[in-house]
């Protein structure tokens, strides 16, 4: 059987054919049709008697036949699908199927045809929307739409077996493509189709609508769907004699609200859009014409939408352009929220900077903007900007060295405000205000939906060589971009991903910053300060350092420059304590800095301030400048030494370069003793470096003791590593014993190694047992130690007694100790019962320990009877005892009766206590 062949000439203008479907009653029969002309345009405006059908042509590996005139027309299979659930058993049906109506061998045809599209579609009878064969439950899922539309979808039990039908259905390629847009944007009317199962296109939205769907697994559904759904929507509210389908929307828009749809050839992502643009392709130069390059159609597009000024690069096998163009900031997209009720709209809040220009925007626009939902999504954060040239502003978003184009036109859906008046504007007029920044933009149109949120997760360092291979690169050139992307970023205070941009800047010139790029550090140190002047310290310490250190190399250290930027670290650093410092060291702060810039000695007194209330740091960069500049006295280093936020490799600098000035005095060994924070290393330094002066008196070793976080890690130095060259020096005194077993946090570890290491030097005398029995944290376990290792020197004196029954930790368990281990050596006299008396927190039980072991000894005295009345925690209890225990002896004086009256948390439960008891005795004076 031969081919179908089209007839020739071409169709005429306004003209388009009709395929005539032939009935059959059996349904595996060959479809028979027929072609014949139509004159669309020639005809009344409105409705016409055919259906035009929608559908995806699928692949053309596989092929099936249709027969016209009995000649065979190979087709694809979808649509031979298609036309056999369309084809009726009595009646014939009038068809418009671009691959068969229109000549596809015929590029003139083509491009005449897609220019009718919009016509043809609009002015249908019906529009088919056929998305396949039935497959994966697709009857049950059309069915469940339909129910759900008309609120009778009830079968909670199926719902999710429903889900993954209706999900799996709206995954069909139909939803995907590019054309079907327009096809479905100029219908009237619309039936859509899956095998054999209908519903009608409103039906379908409105139950697609209320359904709620879980995308988890099908993250890039939800947006393509709701776009196509609310163009099929549309169509019932569409005019039935209007020419053409009527827009608002400007080619621009369309293509950044649907780009990532799918196309076979490259052009249509352009010319499957012009049936829905307000613009007019002829007058912009952009009629289709497969026969134009891609690179050269995108730059047409481009310049179309924003200037013929801009500079554009483009490529024949990327859908991707950069574009190239002076510009400014007008502010930053702040909040971005869906339209509930139009699924292609969505509403942007931007906060403007305060320039004239942005001022100008605010003021004609507002701050909250609608406009068309984009494919792309916007972000928090996007930067809305005017390219020169532009009528509209551009919404972009920065990556490593280049700005992407998320939105490439601009046009808010609002009125623009004019004087209290409302003007429907779509253009807001451009400025002559100076564009200031350089932007290089990427105009990525083959990225989809998922792609672009993945990608986002990395932005800031994605360069442009990764999106576009054919980019020229050198060093030079890479570092403007980073610098450009940085310099827009710190105008909007963005200092985190501005210092990244800076960062890469410096690592590309690595060691081969030269002369000729201080134009670079310059914008570099500007960055630093306006990071100091935002409060961010870090940053600005980071950005300030690295242009020290490449100043120093290029410069030289005593450059004017070099010390300038010297000065605006420490006046980082100073700024960062700010708050804490007096006003008389804000002034010394303030003239450090200004010597620093004149390059002057600074002074012993800002010196000192400087060293002894700021870290390391500072100190660092103090000592790299000229020797004569920087006084090291005793007082100096003591300050540096004692410091604990100054770390040991400052201080190693402080010996290395100033070893004829640093003076190792006691003094100064006291300092470093007494050093909480870093004196054990400091020390360890100080042995190494300068050994043979270190002198370790009675007042250092008294310095070690009292240091509570590292004085036995700092002994234990003196002893393992010193212990022959200090033997003579390190003497145990009484003193320094005592310090010891006050010591409440590493006492027991000193007084251990002091007895380990220099037993014969440790004295125990009564200051040393009366220190450790009155240590309320490790007084217990250091008493058992003595009692131990040198019982017999231990004596359990009253001042002993008194200090362990007063203490207010472990008082009960000392005593029971001492009584324990020397009960026949202590003595409960008059001044230990007041003692016990008087503790807050073991009294009662101390006091029923003497009564009850050693009663005979207690005496209750007045002054005892007073402490007991005035304790204001346990006093009452202790009265009580008293007076059951020993109540004859008792005595209610006066002196009595004041204490409890002073008593300011128990006084009246003890005046009751009194009054009660021994009535007739209390005196009220």
């Amino acid at each position: 059987m031969s081919q179908y062949r089209y007839s020739q000439p071409s169709l005429d203008s306004g003209s388009i054919r009709l395929l005539r479907l032939m009935p059959n009653e059996d349904k595996t029969a060959p479809i028979q049709c027929q072609l014949f002309t139509y004159p669309l345009q020639k005809l009344d405006k409105g409705i016409h008697l055919y259906e035009a059908l929608s559908y995806v042509w699928g692949g053309t590996s596989k092929r099936a036949s249709i027969f016209i005139d009995n000649c065979d027309m190979p087709i694809t299979v979808n649509l031979h699908n298609a036309l056999s659930c369309l084809r009726d058993r009595f009646f014939e049906r009038i068809i418009w199927a671009d691959s068969v109506c229109i000549n596809q061998e015929d590029e003139q045809e083509k491009e005449c045809q897609i220019q009718l599209m919009a016509e043809i579609y609009g002015q249908a009878n019906r529009v088919i929307v056929y998305l396949g064969e039935a497959a994966n439950d697709s009857d049950q899922a059309l069915e469940d739409i339909r129910l759900t539309a008309e609120n009778e979808f009830t079968n909670s039990s199926n719902r999710e077996r429903s889900q993954e039908a209706i999900l799996k259905l709206l995954e069909r390629p139909w939803f995907r493509r590019m054309w079907v847009l327009q096809e479905v944007a100029a219908a009237r009317r619309i039936l859509i189709m899956c095998g054999s199962a209908q519903i009608n296109g409103y039906a379908f939205c409105s139950g697609f609508n209320k359904l709620k769907l879980s995308y988890k697994t099908y993250s890039d559904t939800q947006s393509l769907i709701r776009s196509v759904t609310y163009l099929i929507r549309g169509a019932i509210f569409r005019p039935k004699y209007a020419t053409s389908p009527s827009s608002e929307v400007s080619l621009g828009e369309l293509i950044d609200m649907y780009h990532t749809r799918e196309v076979t050839i490259d052009h249509d992502k352009v010319y499957a859009l012009f049936g829905m643009s307000s613009d007019n392709p002829n007058v912009a130069g952009l009629s289709p014409d497969y026969s134009v390059p891609w690179k050269t159609l995108l730059q047409r597009l481009i310049e179309f939408i924003l200037s013929k000024g801009v500079s554009i690069e483009t490529w024949d096998k990327r859908k991707i352009a950069v574009i190239k163009s002076k510009g400014c900031v007008l502010g930053k997209v702040s909040s971005v929220e869906g339209d509930s009720a139009r699924y292609d709209r969505q509403h942007v809040e931007i906060n403007f900077n305060n320039t004239s220009r942005s001022l100008k925007h605010e003021r004609d626009w507002g701050t909250r903007w609608t406009l068309q939902a984009s494919a792309k999504p916007i972000q928090q954060g996007d930067l809305v900007c005017l390219l020169q040239g532009a009528l509209k502003p551009t919404i972009i978003r920065p990556y490593g060295d280049h700005f992407a184009i998320i939105i490439i036109a601009v046009t808010p859906r609002q009125p623009m405000r004019r004087e209290n008046e409302y003007v429907e504007r779509q253009e807001p007029l451009a400025s002559t205000e100076n564009f200031l920044h350089n932007f290089l933009l990427v105009w990525d149109l083959e990225r989809s939906p998922r792609n672009l949120h993945n990608r986002a997760r990395c932005e800031s360092q994605i360069e442009i060589n990764t999106l576009v291979l054919e980019y020229l690169e050198t060093a030079p050139n890479k570092a403007v971009r980073f610098c450009d992307v940085a310099l827009v970023l710190g105008d909007l205070e963005e200092y985190e991903e501005a210092g990244k941009r800076f960062q890469e800047t410096t690592e590309i010139f690595g060691g081969a910053f030269e002369i000729e790029n201080l134009y670079t550090l310059a914008c570099i140190e500007s960055f630093a300060l306006t990071c100091k002047s935002g409060e961010q310290w870090k940053k600005a310490e980071e950005f300030f350092l690295q242009v020290i250190r490449i100043r120093n190399r290029v410069q030289g250290m005593d450059h004017q420059d070099t010390l300038s930027s010297i000065a605006n670290l420490v006046s980082t650093y100073i700024g960062q304590q700010q708050g804490d410092l007096r006003a008389g060291e804000r002034d010394a702060m303030t003239s450090l800095t200004d010597r620093i810039r004149d390059n002057v000695q600074i002074t012993e007194k800002d010196m000192i301030q400087v060293v002894s209330a700021f870290d390391g740091k500072i100190i660092t960069l103090l000592l790299d400048l000229k020797r004569d500049n920087v006084p090291i006295t005793e007082e100096v280093v003591k300050a540096v030494v004692g410091n604990w936020r100054v770390g040991v490799e400052e201080i190693r600098l402080l010996f290395d370069k100033y070893s004829d000035k640093v003076k190792i005095t006691e003094e100064v060994v006291k300092a470093v003793v007494g050093n909480r924070g870093t004196g054990l290393k400091v020390m360890r330094l100080l042995l190494d470096k300068r050994g043979n002066e270190v002198k370790i008196t009675k007042e250092v070793i008294k310095a070690i003791a009292r240091n509570t976080d590292l004085g036995l890690a700092i002994m234990k130095l003196l002893f393992d590593e010193r212990v022959d060259e200090r033997s003579d020096e390190v003497k145990m005194i009484e003193k320094v014993v005592k310090a010891a077993a006050r010591n409440k946090d590493l006492g027991l570890a000193m007084m251990r190694r002091l007895l380990d290491e220099r037993d014969n030097e440790v004295e125990i005398t009564e200051e040393v047992v009366k220190a450790a029995a009155g240590n309320t944290d490790l007084g217990l376990s250091m008493m058992r130690l003595l009692l131990d290792e040198r019982g017999d020197e231990v004596n359990i004196t009253e001042e002993v007694v008194k200090a362990a029954a007063g203490n207010t930790e472990l008082g009960l368990s000392m005593m029971r100790l001492l009584l324990d281990e020397r009960g026949d050596e202590i003595n409960i006299t008059e001044e230990v019962v007041k003692a016990a008396a008087r503790n807050k927190d073991f009294g009662l039980s101390i006091m029923k320990l003497f009564l009850d072991e050693r009663g005979d000894e207690v005496n209750i005295t007045e002054e005892v009877v007073k402490a007991a009345a005035g304790n204001t925690d346990l006093g009452l209890s202790i009265m009580r005892l008293l007076l059951d225990k020993r109540g004859d002896e008792v005595k209610i004086t006066e002196e009595v009766v004041k204490a409890a009256a002073g008593n300011t948390d128990l006084g009246l439960s003890i005046m009751r206590l009194l009054l009660d008891k021994r009535g007739d005795k209390v005196k009220i004076i």
